[in-house]
Order: C-alpha cells, then sequence, then structure tokens
C-alpha cells in the first residue's frame, strides 16, 4: 500500500513536465519551484520505484526504456486526473475529443451512420475517427475506444461486446464465369485466394470438410491492408475473399458477389467488442457516453 506521505500525483506532474520541457530548470520555472527541489522530488521518484527513469546530462534529460513506460502512462494518468476533476466540478457532462479507432468494414458499414445521431446527443463531444484494420496500441496512439473484431488478447483493455460478425466467402460472376466456381473446400486451391498484407489471429480459411475443420491457407496475388479494398478486389473480380456476412449484404442482394461453399461454411463467428483502458474505475464521462451509445444503438450480425 503506497505511504499516505508520499504526493505521487505532484511526484508524476513535476516528472511529465521535466520530460515534456526539455529539463529540471523549465520545468521548475512552469512549476513555480526551483530546480534543486524538482531534481530532488525526481531522485526521491526513482529511488521509490526502483529504477532509473532519466538518463541527465549537462544539456539535456533523456528517458530510459522504464521512463519511457512510465512517461507514456503519466501522461494519460494525468489527463485522467484533470477530465475526473472536471466531470465533478460539471457535473460529469460529457466533453471534450475523443479518439475512436475501428477497423474500416465495421467503422463504414456501423460506426460512421451513427455519427450524426452521437453528436446530435452529445454537442460538446468532439469526434477523432481513424478507420484502419491494423491493430493499434491504445496508450501508444492515445486512443480513447477501439472497435474491433477477433478474439481478444490483451488482458490490459476492457471489452463491451457489440455483436458477433459471420463470415462468407465470395466471388464475383465475371471470376467465377472465367475460373469455375468451387464446389469443394479442395477447390479452392485452385482459385485466387486473396488476403491481408499483415498478420491475423488466424490467416487461414476455416471450412469442414467430412465432419472435421480444415484451414485452407490464403494464397493470392494481392494482399491489402483492410477489409473494405478487400471487398472492392472480390468485387472487382481478381479473386475470391473471405469477409464479414454484413459487409457484402448488399452486393450480395444486387448480384455483384456470390457465397460460395455455404453448405462447408463452420458458422464461425467474429466477435466484435469495443474496447478501452482501465479496469473499472472511473471512466470519462465522454468515453462513457459513447460506449453506452454504442451498446444500444449497435446491432451486428
Amino acid at each position: 500500500m503506497a505511504r499516505l506521505d508520499v504526493n505521487r500525483s505532484r511526484e508524476l506532474e513535476v516528472f511529465v513536465r521535466s520530460v515534456e520541457l526539455g529539463g529540471f530548470s523549465a520545468a521548475a520555472r512552469a512549476l513555480g519551484m526551483t530546480p534543486s527541489a524538482v531534481s530532488k522530488l525526481v531522485a526521491r521518484l526513482e529511488a521509490r520505484l526502483g529504477a532509473r527513469l532519466l538518463n541527465r546530462s549537462t544539456r539535456n534529460l533523456q528517458l530510459t526504456p522504464e521512463g519511457c513506460v512510465f512517461y507514456e502512462r503519466g501522461v494519460r494518468v494525468l489527463a485522467e486526473l484533470d477530465e475526473t476533476e472536471r466531470d465533478a466540478a460539471l457535473g460529469a457532462t460529457p466533453r471534450g475529443r475523443l479518439r475512436v479507432h475501428a477497423n474500416v468494414p465495421l467503422g463504414r458499414h456501423y460506426l460512421l451512420p451513427l455519427v450524426p445521431a452521437f453528436l446530435d446527443a452529445h454537442p460538446d463531444i468532439t469526434l477523432d475517427i481513424v478507420l484502419t484494420d491494423q491493430v493499434v496500441d491504445l496508450l501508444e496512439q492515445r486512443t480513447d475506444v477501439a472497435i474491433r473484431s477477433g478474439p481478444l488478447k490483451d488482458s490490459q483493455l476492457v471489452a463491451r461486446k457489440l455483436g458477433d460478425a459471420g463470415m462468407v466467402i465470395v466471388g464475383a460472376p465475371a471470376y467465377l464465369a472465367r475460373h469455375g466456381t468451387p464446389g469443394t473446400p479442395a477447390d479452392l486451391r485452385a482459385h485466387n485466394r486473396l488476403g491481408f498484407g499483415f498478420a491475423r489471429a488466424v490467416n487461414g480459411w476455416p471450412l469442414l470438410e467430412g465432419g472435421r475443420r480444415i484451414d485452407v491457407p490464403v494464397e493470392g496475388n494481392a494482399l491489402v491492408s483492410d477489409g473494405e479494398t478487400l471487398r472492392q478486389l472480390a468485387v472487382a473480380g481478381v479473386g475470391l475473399a473471405r469477409v464479414a456476412a454484413f459487409q457484402v449484404r448488399d452486393d450480395v442482394a444486387a448480384g455483384r458477389l456470390v457465397v460460395l461453399l455455404d453448405a462447408f461454411n463452420p458458422g464461425d463467428t467474429e466477435p466484435v467488442n469495443a474496447l478501452y483502458l482501465g479496469q473499472g474505475g472511473h471512466l470519462p464521462a465522454r468515453v462513457r457516453a459513447l460506449l453506452d451509445f454504442l451498446v444500444q444503438r449497435l446491432q451486428i450480425e
């Protein structure tokens, strides 16, 4: 348990300001302290942690690897503390900048259509939306909420379930006319199987054959960075693709794509979650507002 006579928030503030301003003297001027007081406080912090956070020279400060981690998390802790105080003073009104990451298909099909209603309900929030299929580090990217599909790995993140996305294999009629329609999983090996240019939790296409699951490897002449690009290449007849069913529902209805090997589909789904940092404690009002809104309004299937 922390000693009561240690002002940890003050230590953290002095350390962060020293890093941001590039030295103890500048931090001292900004905080109304003496350089020696700043230096002693940072040294006391290092002694308490049992780790060197800064390498000092006559001209500048350089973060150690441990210092880098402590600084990044410290910045977020101080921001959360400021937010907590503002919320308490303002009756927890959701306000401020809210950064959201979502993969491209989920962003375009589900998140973006809800933006007008969310901003109408919360006029004091500014959304900063980034659509990417790359998995980002929430802390490093200063992200409040990430909407992801697939299995969860990072135990530091808290998840709120938004639904489950079924998967299908599809191809364009023009492609099938040129290369034939696969009737069994084994037939896929003769086809151009489009995939992603980055590692995924499941890199193959799972199918059922003879009552057992098999994984058909992805081997094609095009790799992409996001699911929307994958869909567009499939529609253009470049090859076959395995994508979320919601992503191609309109294309299938319009005849631009055909669902293939549905009898061999194992019925697997990818869970869709809203992820955020923090275990059960205070959440900024703006983050809680978005999470509650998504849980109420999103119907992913």
